[in-house]
């Protein structure tokens, strides 16, 4: 089976190929034969109720940055000739993302958008996550003042972090005693018009920050993810050491207790983050960790979510 394939992300010249999930995708959807096409969100256009992208074929190679794409001729196509959308553009989660899927709604499901644009929508990672608080630690979401202070004096030590952000960007530790809260409770009310999220610390994060991989409902893998010494965040790209980390008995019960409403959603390509036996978030915008999973000599996921698409067309 031959897939026409438009893939929508950031620019590919601007990504790492050595360790970016879109572009193994990209390279497992090329060894089955499917026909890839490439554009940025920034070209969507929708007239007459047909949407379209400017669009250019493009062949992937394992290679270094700068060597790992060749791109084709440009062309305003429009999408419903393609059999499957992927959307992986970056967050940040605001009204253009939000926006984007509205415009991506008028071709799917004739045209299979992983995942579904409705449901990315209405299940922003850090909002789906609030569907399971028996899984998570203590959290609030508010923008009022009154209320994250009285949430520090009952659990001390908390992150505070912007609701639709990513990659770690905003993540603040605010200690039990630390007299700059209230600095930063300010400058998140200068830079987001949207509640705040707040969590109780949890001290195991210095063992790790686990993603763990989800196709299609079913848990895949689990990525640990260890702070760089100095670093309250876990992130890759902020200094964290990725190492392979087969899935405890809690991790498997946490990804049972979600899976239904995975599916419902239809959801192929889910990643969720655990630390310390509670589910922090819940990844459905563009996941990450595909290519260290394999590099460190686990599944090659690619595949699994390839079949799951190939299986819905």
């Amino acid at each position: 089976m031959s897939l026409k394939v438009a893939v929508q992300m950031d620019h590919v010249s601007t990504i790492n190929p050595k360790g970016d999930s879109t572009f193994a995708m990209m390279l497992e959807a090329q060894s089955r034969g499917h026909e890839l096409v490439h554009y940025t969100a920034d070209t969507l256009a929708l007239r007459d109720n047909v949407l379209s992208a400017l669009v250019q074929p493009i062949k992937v190679i394992d290679a270094d940055k700068g060597e790992h794409f060749e791109l084709g001729a440009a062309s305003r196509i429009d999408l419903s000739t393609q059999d499957v959308v992927l959307m992986r553009q970056d967050p940040p989660f605001d009204m253009n993302y939000i926006t984007i899927t509205h415009m991506l709604e008028r071709i799917h499901p004739k045209t299979l958008v992983v995942n579904p644009p409705a449901a990315v929508r209405n299940a922003p990672e850090k909002i789906l996550v609030t569907e399971f608080p028996e899984l998570m630690p203590p959290t609030l979401i508010t923008r009022d003042r009154a209320e994250i202070e009285a949430f520090r004096a009952e659990h001390g030590n908390i992150i505070v972090k912007p609701l639709y952000g990513n990659g770690g960007a905003g993540v603040f530790l605010i200690q039990e005693n630390d007299q700059n809260l209230a600095s930063l409770l300010e400058l998140f009310e200068d830079k987001y018009r949207e509640p705040f999220m707040v969590q109780r610390y949890l001290p195991d994060v210095r063992k790790g920050d686990k993603r763990i991989i989800i196709i299609d409902g079913e848990p895949v893998m689990g990525l640990n993810r260890v702070p760089a010494e100095g670093e309250a965040r876990s992130n890759m790209h902020v200094g964290g050491r990725p190492e392979l980390s087969p899935l405890t008995e809690r991790e498997l019960e946490i990804c049972a207790a979600i899976a239904p409403a995975l599916k419902a959603r239809d959801m192929i390509f889910v990643g969720i983050d655990v630390i310390g036996g509670y589910l922090t978030e819940i990844n459905v915008t563009s996941p990450t960790g595909l290519r260290e999973i394999k590099r460190f000599g686990g599944p090659d996921i690619t595949a699994m979510i390839w079949d799951a698409i190939e299986k819905r067309r």
